[in-house]
C-alpha cells in the first residue's frame, strides 16, 4: 500500500449534506482534534482556578466562573467541529424543535433543577461551606452541581439535594451572612436553690469558655417556674462552622455546670411525682 493508495481513501468521501462534502480524513480528524482542545481546555480551566484560589477569591465564585468557562469551552468546540465538517448549524434547526419539544414533555424536572442551579450559583443565597438547614437536616455545602447541591450531614453522610428544592423550599442559612450563631444551655435547680447564686455559676461557666464572644456578651435568664425545677437559660454567642461545633461547646458547658454546682451544694432538679391514695389498701394473701 502506497502513499496514494492512503491519500484516496483518505479522501474518500462517506456523504454530502447541501453540497457539502464530508470525507474519511475529516471524520477522523475531528476526534483527535477534540480530544486536543479539551486537554487544554481543561488544563487552562485548572490554571484559572488556581489563580483566583490565590487571590482569595471565594470558593462559590471559582465554583461559577469554572461552569461559565467550562460551557462558554463546549459551544466554541461544538461550533469548531462543525466547522470542519463544514455543516451548517442550520442543519440542526429541526434536530433541535424535536429535543425541545421531548424535553418539555419529558425533562421538566431535569431542566427545572438545570435553572435552579444555575440560578444558585449567580444570586448566591447558597455558597459552598454554608451551614444549612433543611427541615430537620442539617449539614454543610459541599458543591453546587447544575442537578443538584451535594450536602454533608453532620453525621458525616452524604446527601444530594436537588437544586429546585433549595429554591422552592424554606431552607435556613446558618451561615450566610457570617457564622456567628447564638446557642442556648439550659439547666433546672430544685426549688429552694439560691437562684442569685445559680445566675452567678452559670454566667461564670460561660465567661470562662474562649470559644465564646465577648460581644454580644453572654447572659442568663431566669426562665420559668417549673413543675419539678426553677428554669435557667444560658445564652451565648459562638463562632460555628457546624453544628458539632455547637454541641461540643454545650456539652463542655454543661459539664462545668455540674462540677459549679457540686462544689456549692446546688441540687439540679429531676421529676417527682407526690401519690395521694384515698382508702385503706387491702392487700391479699396468697393461699397456702
Amino acid at each position: 500500500m502506497n502513499w496514494q493508495t492512503i491519500s484516496d481513501a483518505m479522501s474518500y468521501v462517506l456523504f454530502t449534506y447541501s453540497g457539502s462534502s464530508i470525507t474519511v480524513s475529516q471524520v477522523l480528524q475531528l476526534p483527535l482534534l477534540l480530544l486536543l482542545a479539551w486537554f487544554v481546555v481543561t488544563r487552562i480551566g485548572k490554571l484559572i482556578r488556581r489563580a483566583l484560589y490565590k487571590r482569595n477569591v471565594a470558593p462559590d465564585a471559582v465554583h461559577l466562573f469554572s461552569r461559565i468557562y467550562l460551557v462558554i469551552a463546549i459551544a466554541i468546540l461544538l461550533v469548531t467541529s462543525l466547522e470542519i465538517l463544514n455543516i451548517p448549524i442550520k442543519a440542526f434547526a429541526f434536530v433541535s424543535g424535536a429535543v425541545a419539544i421531548g424535553v418539555g414533555f419529558g425533562a421538566q424536572n431535569i431542566i427545572n433543577n438545570f435553572i435552579s442551579g444555575w440560578i444558585l450559583m449567580w444570586e448566591r443565597p447558597i455558597r459552598i461551606g454554608d451551614f444549612l438547614e433543611i427541615g430537620e437536616t442539617k449539614g454543610v455545602v459541599e458543591s453546587i452541581n447544575t442537578r443538584s447541591t451535594l450536602i454533608r450531614r453532620s453525621d458525616g453522610v452524604h446527601m444530594l439535594v436537588p437544586n429546585s428544592h433549595l429554591l422552592e423550599n424554606t431552607v435556613t442559612n446558618w451561615t450566610l451572612i457570617d457564622h456567628n450563631s447564638r446557642s442556648t444551655v439550659t439547666v433546672g435547680v430544685a426549688y429552694g436553690s439560691d437562684v442569685e447564686l445559680v445566675a452567678l455559676l452559670i454566667k461564670q461557666a460561660l465567661d470562662e469558655r474562649e470559644e465564646i464572644m465577648k460581644v454580644p456578651e453572654s447572659s442568663v435568664l431566669f426562665a420559668d417556674f417549673g413543675d419539678n425545677a426553677l428554669i435557667f437559660d444560658g445564652i451565648f454567642w459562638i463562632y460555628a462552622n457546624s453544628e458539632a461545633d455547637t454541641r461540643k461547646i454545650r456539652s463542655d458547658i454543661r459539664f462545668r455546670l455540674y462540677q459549679l454546682f457540686s462544689e456549692h451544694g446546688i441540687e439540679i432538679a429531676y421529676p417527682q411525682r407526690d401519690i395521694h391514695i384515698d382508702g385503706a389498701i387491702s392487700i391479699e394473701r396468697p393461699l397456702r
